[in-house]
C-alpha cells in the first residue's frame, strides 16, 4: 500500500462566517504501481482532493499516508501533471524537464543524463531545444509528464492532464501514457471528467458523491490492455457509470 487517505476532509469558509464543506469523509488506499482514476460530478471535489495529496492544501482534518507516514507537505515523491501545461515559455523542452532537478542541485552529468532518458521516454528526441510556444499541445503535455518523471516521485498525480486536446489527440495522448505508464511501474492517481477515459485507463475508478465529495461507487476493472472502445462490455461499464454520475447530479439537485 503506497497511498492510504483516512476520513479526510476539506472546508473553506465563506464570507457569511460558515463554512463550505469540499469533501466529507473521504477513504481511499491505493497500491504501489496501481492506475486510479477517480470521476465526479462538477465541484465534487476532485481538484482539492489531488491538491491534498500533492501538499498543495491541507485537509481540515483526516489524514493522509504515504508508504505509513503521515504527509501534509509538497515533496519530490510526488509529481503533478496540470491541464494548463504550466510550463515556462522561456526554456526550452530540455530545461523545463530539467527544473526540478535545478532546485535539487542535481549535478549537471547527471542532470543531462536524466532529461536524456525522459526526452526518449516520451518520444521528444530532436525537439528538446524548442520552446513551448513551438510545441503542439500533446507535445506540451509530454514535456509535463517528462518534466514531473524526473524527479523520480513514486506518485504521478494528473488533474485532467488532457482535458484541452482534441479529441484525436487525447486518445493518442491516453495510449501514450499508458506506455509509459508500463515502462515506468509508476502510481497514477489521474483526475477526469470523461468517463471513457476513465474506463481506457484504469485498474480502478473511483466515482466521487456531489459536494460534500466522498467515495460513492469503486469499479475494478480487470481487462487486459490495450482496450476496445467498441467491446460490449465496455461500453456497458460506460453507461454503468454515466448513469450513476447522472443519478448523482439528480439526486443533488
Amino acid at each position: 500500500m503506497i497511498l492510504s487517505i483516512q476520513h479526510l476532509n476539506k472546508s473553506f469558509p465563506k464570507e457569511d462566517g460558515s463554512n463550505m464543506i469540499a469533501i466529507e469523509d473521504f477513504n481511499l488506499d491505493v497500491e504501489e504501481g496501481e492506475f486510479v482514476c477517480i470521476l465526479g460530478p462538477s465541484g465534487c471535489g476532485k481538484t482539492t482532493l489531488l491538491r491534498i495529496i500533492a501538499g498543495l492544501e491541507t485537509p481540515t482534518y483526516g489524514a493522509l499516508l504515504l508508504n505509513g507516514a503521515p504527509t501534509l507537505k509538497p515533496g519530490s515523491d510526488r509529481g503533478m501533471v496540470f491541464q494548463e501545461f504550466a510550463l515556462f515559455p522561456w526554456r526550452s523542452v530540455r530545461r523545463n524537464i530539467e527544473f526540478g532537478l535545478e532546485i535539487k542541485k542535481t549535478p549537471p552529468k547527471e542532470k543531462r543524463l536524466i532529461s536524456d532518458r525522459y526526452i526518449d521516454l516520451v518520444g521528444l528526441r530532436g525537439f528538446e531545444d524548442y520552446l513551448p510556444n513551438q510545441l503542439s499541445g500533446g507535445m506540451k503535455q509530454r514535456v509535463g509528464i517528462a518534466r514531473a518523471l524526473a524527479n523520480e516521485p513514486a506518485i504521478l498525480l494528473m488533474d485532467e492532464p488532457f482535458g484541452a486536446l482534441d479529441a484525436q489527440t487525447r486518445n493518442l495522448m491516453q495510449k501514450e501514457l499508458l506506455r509509459i505508464w508500463s515502462e515506468t511501474k509508476k502510481t497514477v492517481i489521474f483526475i477526469t471528467h470523461s468517463v471513457d477515459e476513465a474506463v481506457f485507463l484504469a485498474d480502478r475508478i473511483v466515482v466521487m458523491t456531489t459536494r460534500p465529495g466522498s467515495v460513492g461507487q469503486i469499479y475494478n476493472i480487470k481487462w487486459e490492455r490495450p482496450r476496445d472502445r467498441a467491446n460490449p462490455e465496455f461500453a456497458a461499464l460506460r453507461k454503468q457509470i454515466l448513469t450513476q454520475l447522472e443519478d448523482n447530479v439528480r439526486v443533488d439537485g
